[in-house]
């Protein structure tokens, strides 16, 4: 039974708590509905202090202030999403208390998790009870009310732990947006996940070698029940920013993004500072933002896209993607490598599917960077993608409404010139590249790319998330839907039936193209293709396999 924590100690309880957590981290996404029903608050806390744990151990802490101290700066830098903001800056405080101790025990262990509860508190601007504040503030009063009664540390943290949990339970009823979906909060419940991995080091437990994620879970929210419209602003943005000066002030900055959007929590060091904004316009939040420093790292995800991919009993995507390239700018001097420029232009389209990203490659593109609906990648990988384009121009495809945004931040990031063509589709990006000329000017380029966007029509088929009315159309859950040009076209329980519609909407096409998902086989893929050529049998008909996700097809007509 530990009387006192050491640094070695505190270093291998981060290491439990890290390990705890990423065992259930899509427990804890299958609850997450606030502040927005994005399903990402396991990926985010369990990434957060995976760079914690990542740190910890490189380093060999001769004292519990110095492990803490390592722990509070990379959970700063690594923080992803509001919940794991909040969680870098419960740690944060912790550190400051813990500071220039060689050993802590349970009094000053206690106060040191009250301390991170008032950092965390005070870097939000509109606290809201019923969340990971209220559980951990419970919780640190519970250890310093234990701690005074003469408790060991062991015996502080599980009545901490305890209590949290009596006031996770309660969560439900304290926030609205929590009762409607029928669950607890999802930033507490990981926060008490980890709490119990250092509890378990300090009982002795091995940490698991194997962290493999539950194969049920006896909580989830119901995400069909959250509507659009409980996400107030569209963009999750996380940015990182070196300080101009050490002691800048942040009240101005702070009061200019609460205008611009909600959920806003800063935390900062003496270095650096974090920012963490639900906004519409993340392009102006990252502008203001570099008043005060140099803008260091920056993602960006679309909520809207990732509430309904869960809807959908789909997994969203989040910043998973980026292991890569934060392990680049955590050991590198300057991040991911820019390539030498070899011509004058080179091209960078977004798609998801193997098969798509060959096409885009066989057309010229010199990269191709993960990502569509439901999975739209970040600022930061399409950043490193245009970096690695060998050219002192560089065409981007976005091939996505919602990506688009995202793509333009790049622009100014880089030393390279980047072009956005606006390309909403992949028929559309696709149609671009095939009329590109690489020896003309970059302005003919992008009159000639941009011009073509309009001369084909797209046409997708997937499946409803949910029961709803839309356009006039009885929607029901799992449902065929047919979208042209965006816009619901039709829906039906037959894949066949709006198959056969779509076909006779590409009568007057001379060529159509079918890209077939990753959840079609190849023969009805060619049913398919047959069924458009005895509809249109003057079109030249291609049937390709685009392996893309959420899409059965994706069709284009020129």
């Amino acid at each position: 039974m530990s009387k006192e924590i050491t640094g070695a100690l505190f270093k291998q309880m981060i290491l439990h708590g890290a390990a705890a957590i990423t065992a259930q981290k899509q427990a804890i996404n299958d609850l997450n509905v606030f502040p927005v029903p994005d399903g990402d608050t396991g990926t985010n806390m369990s990434m957060t202090i995976a760079t914690a744990a990542e740190a910890l151990r490189k380093a060999a802490p001769a004292s519990v202030g110095q492990a803490s101290s390592v722990t509070a700066s990379s959970l700063l830098q690594g923080a992803r999403g509001n919940s794991g903001v909040i969680l870098s800056l419960l740690f944060r405080g912790l550190s400051k208390a813990l500071k220039g101790m060689e050993t802590a025990d349970a009094a000053a262990f206690a106060a040191a998790m009250q301390e991170g509860v008032a950092a965390a508190y005070k870097a939000v601007m509109k606290p809201a009870e019923g969340t990971v504040l209220t559980v951990s503030r419970l919780a640190a009063k519970r250890a310093v009310d234990t701690a005074a009664e003469g408790a060991d540390v062991e015996t502080t943290l599980a009545a901490a732990i305890e209590e949290g949990y009596d006031a996770l339970a309660q969560t439900t009823d304290m926030n609205p947006v929590l009762k409607k979906a029928g669950v607890v909060d999802a930033g507490g419940k990981g926060y008490l996940l980890i709490l119990e991995g250092m509890l378990a080091e300090l009982r002795g437990e091995p940490i698991p070698e194997n962290v493999e994620e539950p194969e049920t879970h006896k909580e989830k929210a119901d995400f069909n029940a959250m509507a659009q419209e409980e996400i107030t602003f569209t963009f999750d943005t996380v940015y990182v920013v070196r300080k101009a000066r050490e002691d800048i002030d942040l009240m101005p900055l702070r009061a200019y993004l609460s205008s611009i959007g909600d959920s806003l929590v800063i935390g900062e060091d003496d270095e650096t500072f974090k920012v963490h904004v639900h906004t519409d316009i993340p392009g102006a939040a990252l502008t203001e933002s570099q008043k005060y420093g140099t803008l260091e790292l920056a993602k960006i995800e679309n909520m809207r896209s990732q509430a309904d991919a869960l809807a959908a009993g789909q997994t969203a995507q989040s910043t998973d993607d980026l292991d890569a390239i934060e392990e680049e700018l955590e050991n590198g001097e300057s991040g991911h490598k820019v390539a030498a420029p070899e011509k004058a232009v080179g091209f960078l389209a977004i798609c998801a599917g193997d098969g798509l990203a060959a096409v885009f490659r066989d057309l010229g593109c010199d990269a191709v960077v993960s990502g569509g609906q439901t999975m739209n990648p970040s600022t930061e990988s399409i950043l490193a993608g245009i970096d690695q384009v060998p050219a002192e121009t560089v065409f981007v495809l976005p091939n996505n409404g919602n990506i688009i945004m995202a793509a333009q931040q790049c622009q100014g990031l880089t030393e390279k010139n980047v072009v956005v063509i606006p390309s909403k589709t992949v028929p559309q990006g696709i149609t671009a590249m095939m009329n590109v000329d690489p020896e003309a000017e970059v302005a003919s380029i992008t009159e000639a790319m941009t011009e073509a966007l309009s001369t084909v029509t797209t046409s997708q088929i997937t499946y409803a998330a949910r029961d709803s009315d839309f356009d006039g159309f009885e929607i029901h859950q799992g449902d065929y839907l047919a979208l042209k040009e965006g816009k619901l076209f039709g829906t039906d329980t037959q894949l066949d039936a709006l198959l056969e519609k779509l076909a006779e909407e590409g009568k007057d096409a001379s060529f159509i193209s079918l890209y077939y998902g990753e959840d079609v086989t190849e023969d009805a893929a060619q049913a398919a293709g047959a069924r458009f050529q005895a509809v249109c049998p003057d079109a030249e008909i291609s049937v390709l396999s685009g392996g893309q996700p959420v899409y059965y097809y994706i069709i284009s007509f020129e």
